[in-house]
This record gives structure tokens, sequence and C-alpha cells, in this order.
């Protein structure tokens, strides 16, 4: 009897915060439908009073600047996460042998990077008169290769792995990175995707760095273009305040954030449900030592 009644409470109180995470998503979509006045006399409402599909229409006028931003950000999405797990991935083995006799010495270089930095100005200086990456995809997936938390994560998982496996395989002859292909990678499936989605999800939002590096429109990728288009809409706006114009209907700011949210997170969205189970395992077995 106190089984079911904790199993009761327990469903409940996860459907109860289920609706408080759909909610939100219910309050984007109505307000992306709704007429930018009804927005601003009465606020976000979760059904739209008066339908409209201006934001998108704005949104979407000219559809190959809109695709093509989509298609920068997949290229850089994928580019970036394949080749940032297979980099934090090797640098965490390497962590994580306790035969490598360098591997504390390198983890305090790892984790120094973490307390200080070289600036902003050097390191654009690095990235554009050094390495001439300005105006290159590369800049977009470079900067966020490597993260230090996410090396430890991945470190304290691999860790865990019976060193038993590894001397078998040299016993059989085996080198490093056979083993590392191997063996080791197809064990960290859920760390992989535990991490695989914060870098995703880390170089779909990216938008700081086409800021700093992108000026080619054809470079330009998806949450740079939509930060580019709002703040053309602001200025739009402020002039056509400044003029005396009416412009609570003509250009529908508030709607426009929300049809651009649900167009941003739209494939990430669809992505989380097939890779939620490695990510819940993953994250918790690696959090668990150190």
């Amino acid at each position: 009897m106190d089984r079911q009644i904790f199993s009761t409470i327990g469903y409940v109180s996860l459907a109860f915060l289920s609706i408080l995470c759909i909610l939100p998503f219910i309050l984007i979509i109505s307000s992306s439908l709704s007429e930018e006045s009804k927005i601003v006399l009465e606020g976000y409402q979760f059904f739209p009073t008066d339908f409209s599909i201006e934001a998108y229409r704005i949104l979407f006028k000219y559809p190959d600047q809109l695709i093509r931003a989509y298609s920068v950000t997949l290229l850089v999405t994928a580019a970036g996460t394949l080749i940032g797990l297979f980099l934090t991935a090797m640098t965490a083995y390497c962590l994580s042998r306790r035969d490598f006799k360098w591997r504390n010495q390198f983890s305090f270089f790892f984790f120094f990077t973490t307390l200080f930095s070289g600036g902003l100005v050097p390191w654009y200086l690095l990235m554009v008169n050094y390495l001439h990456l300005k105006d290159t995809p590369m800049a977009l997936v470079i900067p966020m290769l490597l993260n230090v938390f996410y090396i430890i994560v991945m470190k304290s998982f691999m860790s865990n792995i019976p060193e038993a496996i590894v001397e078998s395989a040299k016993i059989d002859g085996a080198g490093d990175f056979l083993i590392f292909i191997r063996l080791i990678l197809p064990l960290a499936k859920p760390a992989l995707a535990t991490i695989g989605l914060f870098l995703a999800l880390g170089y779909w939002n990216d938008w700081y760095h086409a800021l700093l590096f992108v000026s080619n429109e054809n470079l330009m990728p998806l949450q740079y273009y939509l930060y580019k288009m709002l703040g053309n809409m602001d200025g739009m706006r402020k002039a056509m305040m400044g003029s005396g114009a009416v412009v609570t209907t003509a250009l529908p700011t508030e709607g426009l954030k929300m049809a651009m949210t649900i167009v941003a997170s739209g494939p990430i969205l669809i992505a989380y449900p097939f890779i939620q189970k490695y990510f819940v395992k993953g994250l918790t077995i690696g959090a668990v030592k150190g």
C-alpha cells in the first residue's frame, strides 16, 4: 500500500513538472501566432486571440538566406561536435591512464586555463593575424572544440573502465590507438552522448564567434542571422517611432522573437529524445567519481 501511494505521488509530481515544462513552449507558439498589438496591450497569452502569421512571413521573407544560415549551422554543428568529441575523448583517455607519466602535469595545465585566460584582444589577434581564420568556417569550429569541464567528465567516466580490458588487449598485441578506437569508445557511449549533446547545443546556439570573425554573409550561422535580423527590426522600429509613425502592427517585434525561437530550437528538440537514455546515464555515471 505504501509503495502504491509513493508511486502515485511520484507520477503526479512528474506529470505536474512535465506540464510546467510544456507551458513555456505553448506560450512561445501562441505568441508567435498573435497580433503584435495584442501582445503589446495584453501581454503574452497561451491561446492567440487575434491570429496572425506576420512574424513568420517576415522571418521567411528571404528563404534563401535562411536556408543558407541553416546549412552553415548544421555543418558547423556536425563538424564541431564530431571533432570535439574525438579530441575530448582522446584527451580524457590519456589523462585517465595510470601509466601515463605526465598525466598530473597535463591535468594541471588544463585546469589552469579555467582560472586564467589571455584575454579577448590576444585571442582575436591570434585567430585573425596569425592563424588567418577570419571569414572561414574553421573560425566557428576551432574556438569550442575543447572544454575542460567536458574533459573532466569524460576522464571520470573512463577511469571507471576496468584496467583488465586494456591489459588483455595489450597482451593480444593491440596498440594504444587501436585500444582507444575498438574498446574505449564503444564502452564510453553514454558519456559521448552526454558531452556530444552539450557540444552540439553550444555550436547550435553560438553567435558570438560569428560576430567576431565572420563578415561574409555566406558564412553567417543561423543564430547570428536571426540576431542581425532582430537588430535590424529594432532599428527600423526606433526610426519609425522617432518620425512619429505607428509601428505597433507594422513590425511584429515580439512575435518575431518567438517565431525565431521556434525556428532555432526545432532541430535540437527533435534530436534530444533519441539520445536521452544515453544522456541521463552518462551524466550520472560521469559525475559519481572524480
